[in-house]
């Protein structure tokens, strides 16, 4: 082989003086990267070597070639990569072979294909519902099922859950739905309207139980169903609202009159207290009066007058009492005199005469001699 001719380049900083070829003038990291030609030259030797001996066994270099262009148009067709939360359906000739799960995986091209692409997560359908109360009330109810693939592997010559979710249902959302809508439908009609709001929970967790025991057939777990609203029609809507408003006009009217009745109860109460204490307190001034009247009594005694003068004498003490009180408070009314009170038997009848000869509210004084 001939050399290789050497041209002079010109002499730039930091580079060897008379570099006698392009090589020695590149820097330390262009010659890691960039080949030298001793290398290439020995690269060139090595192929031409490992062909020679290919040859020397009767292999075709040729056929070689081939295998190695069917290696790269077929490795997409051969390795295949599977997200995470999926599993593949591998099928051999159009019967099922296995399933894969994530990561890097390999597959005969022409022979076996990817059947399905079964996604792990869990998803949620949402629907809506019409379905009769026990007291005849259509409600609409939406709901919301949460629902995966079962990830249960193949065991007693059962199919795994991905093999029956995917090989017994072709539309299993669909199944799903009717499913709920016939259980929900099941169940409402035992409850009154009133009780489908306060037991929705209860009644979601039975459909629930009763689906999940029918989908697990098909490879299907159903995680929740939700009842996420009930809707009534208009008119019932505006009858219930009536009645609650009557309720709590109800409850505030029985509260108002217990109210009204603890007042009432406590101020009787009190005023029986009241009258109580008052009595006590007149039956000490009655008392009083009696020791008072009882003394003035004995003094008038001890002076020489007599028991008829004395009573006398102190009836026209009350009597002059009477009338001063009478006049400070000014108010009219009808006040009985009497002409002669020595005759104060008569006093009775002539109230009666005073009484039907003059109206109320009039100052009367009947003279028993003009009578006579």
């Amino acid at each position: 082989m001939r050399g290789v001719p050497t041209e002079r380049v010109p002499h730039e900083p930091n580079s060897p003086v008379g570099c006698s070829r392009e090589q020695d003038c590149l820097s330390e990291s262009e010659r890691r990267v960039a080949p030298t030609g001793d290398e290439l030259l020995g690269w060139y030797t090595a192929t031409n070597t490992f062909t020679m001996q290919l040859r020397e066994r009767g292999f075709p270099v040729i056929l070689l070639g081939i295998i190695i262009v069917l290696l790269i148009v077929l490795a997409p067709q051969i390795f295949f990569i599977v997200p995470q939360q999926n599993v593949y359906i591998i099928e051999r000739l159009g019967k099922f072979n296995r399933t894969v799960g994530a990561g890097l995986n390999i597959k005969i091209p022409f022979f076996e294909t990817v059947a399905a692409k079964v996604d792990m997560r869990t998803r949620q359908e949402q629907f809506t519902i019409d379905a009769k109360t026990r007291d005849n009330v259509t409600v609409t109810m939406a709901i919301a099922a949460q629902y995966r693939v079962s990830a249960q592997p193949a065991a007693n010559g059962q199919p795994s859950g991905v093999w029956r979710s995917y090989y017994m249902l072709a539309n299993p959302t669909a199944q799903m739905r009717s499913y709920l809508i016939d259980a929900l439908r099941s169940s409402v009609p035992q409850y009154t309207l009133d009780e489908v709001f306060d037991k929705k929970d209860a009644i979601a967790s039975d459909v629930n139980q009763t689906v999940s025991g029918l989908m697990v057939a098909y490879g299907y777990d159903v995680v929740s169903t939700l009842i996420t609203a009930i809707d009534l029609p208009a008119d019932v809507e505006q009858s219930m609202n009536r009645i609650n408003s009557a309720q709590r006009e109800k409850e505030a009217a029985q509260s108002l009159a217990e109210a009204e009745r603890i007042k009432v109860v406590t101020e009787a109460r009190a005023r029986a207290e009241a009258m109580e204490q008052a009595g006590r307190g007149i039956a000490a001034q009655r008392k009083a009066i009696a020791d008072g009247i009882s003394e003035s009594l004995a003094v008038i005694k001890s002076s020489g007058v007599s028991a008829a003068e004395a009573n006398q004498l102190f009836i026209f003490t009350q009597w002059t009492d009477m009338m001063s009180e009478f006049a400070r408070n000014g108010r009219q009314s009808t006040v009985v005199l009497p002409s002669d009170f020595s005759q104060t038997a008569s006093m009775f009848e002539q109230m009666l005469v005073a009484q039907e000869s003059k109206g109320d509210d009039e100052f009367v004084i009947v003279d028993e001699g003009a009578g006579a």
